[in-house]
């Protein structure tokens, strides 16, 4: 071989993106062919030491994630021959499998898409709870560690531990099936895997020291996008992160203090991330099929297409919150509403309209009565409202800048 022909050289942290981008890809076709989560997934986290001894000397192989998978396939089918329970396993795949599959053949395994949908509609699957959906779909999916899944929940990682074994347990105990749902299931099961991912994301975007999750979160959705082309709710989750994503730098101050989105530097929104999420959007209106995502990344559109607050297009915005209601009647929707008709009819109108909420455990209900509150000159009622919305923030931030007098203290 010539010199020129060598394999690139990584280092170890090139080798742990590489595998993170991988690792959801190869658990998932192992979990097809072995039938069990944790024999997939540790013969993926053997791989990866392999690969931390091999890679660096070596260089980077042609397709890192088909030597990943059949690296890892090689260890599973070794260690499951090693014990008798292991070989029964054995056994029972080359039973059930089809030629092409059989775990024995020991050339490179391309990319099956369909089996990291599989996955992400195992992890979320309705007999598991929310925490349970989000935890394994970052662990499993995402390639994130226990670690970093841990951090993100803000719990220790022996916990995190136990609670991924208890989900990984209630899958083989309640049988749920490795499969993508039927095409009259999929209304009903993608909401709740679209809802993870949202999840995830504004995990991230809550908590400044976790930026990854909200990358994290982008990447699932590209991966939805890409394997589901034709849902156009999955399209629009990716254009609503993608078009929260650009604004993200701009949302605090480097003393870690709240900017809203009226008071934000708009030089430095990220372009491009306006322009693939406003692309998206187009692609959805086209499609005329509305839901509540597409709505959402619309109204962020439309935000996104204003220079300055000054000229956001609010009647507009108000428009599409009216079509928002409409296929997502809740009140926190109402809420988002009425803020927008404060800006076209005043806060008079707007504050009418909020009163009518029962929304009284969720601090941007107080924040915007005090918002608008303090906007009619009814000081004392909206310092009452701006404490009770403090006391229920979930962030350092938020509560600092709500006992500052929120947008009143930058006017």
């Amino acid at each position: 071989m010539r010199d020129g022909d060598a394999a690139p050289k990584v280092d170890e942290a090139a080798i742990g993106r590489i595998f993170r981008e991988e690792s959801g890809r190869s658990v998932a076709t192992l979990i097809r062919v072995f039938g069990d989560i944790d024999v997939a997934e540790d013969a993926v986290q053997e791989a990866f030491a392999v690969a931390m001894q091999k890679w660096p000397g070596d260089g980077l192989p042609p397709n890192p994630g088909g030597w990943i998978t059949t690296t890892a396939r090689n260890r599973a089918i070794d260690r499951l021959r090693r014990d008798s329970r292991g070989r029964e396993l054995l056994n029972e795949v080359a039973m059930l499998s089809p030629a092409n599959d059989d775990p024995s053949m020991p050339e490179e395994v391309g990319p099956v898409q369909d089996d990291r949908l599989r996955l992400i509609f195992t992890c979320c699957h309705p007999a598991l709870s929310t925490e349970a959906q989000v935890a394994l779909t970052l662990r499993l999916l995402g390639g994130l560690s226990t670690d970093e899944v841990a951090r993100a929940f803000l719990v220790p990682e022996p916990t995190m531990a136990k609670r991924l074994v208890r989900a990984k347990r209630k899958i083989k105990a309640a049988r749920i099936p490795y499969r993508v749902p039927e095409d009259h299931e999929l209304p009903d099961r993608l909401r709740p895997v679209l809802a993870v991912v949202y999840l995830v994301y504004n995990a991230g975007l809550s908590r400044p020291a976790e930026p990854g999750l909200c990358s994290e979160a982008i990447r699932l959705a590209r991966i939805l996008s890409t394997l589901m082309p034709d849902e156009p709710e999955v399209a629009g989750l990716l254009a609503l992160l993608l078009l929260t994503e650009s604004r993200r730098s701009s949302r605090t101050r480097p003393d870690g203090s709240l900017v809203l989105l009226g008071e934000q530097d708009r030089t430095r929104w990220d372009r491009a991330l306006i322009e693939e999420g406003q692309a998206i959007v187009r692609r959805c209106l086209r499609r005329n099929q509305p839901g509540a995502y597409q709505l959402q990344a619309a109204i962020s559109a439309v935000h996104a297409d204003a220079a300055t607050v000054e000229q956001t297009d609010w009647r507009q915005i108000v428009a599409l919150y009216d079509q928002l209601l409409a296929v997502a009647p809740t009140p926190v929707v109402a809420l988002n509403r009425a803020i927008a008709i404060g800006e076209v009819q005043g806060a008079a109108a707007a504050l009418a309209l909020v009163d009518e909420l029962d929304l009284d455990n969720y601090h941007p209900f107080h924040a915007t009565r005090a918002d608008l509150l303090r906007r009619l000159g009814r000081n004392r009622e909206a310092a009452t409202a701006y404490e009770r919305a403090a006391a229920m923030a979930p962030t350092d931030a938020e509560r600092d800048f709500l006992r500052l007098g929120g947008r009143g203290s930058r006017s």
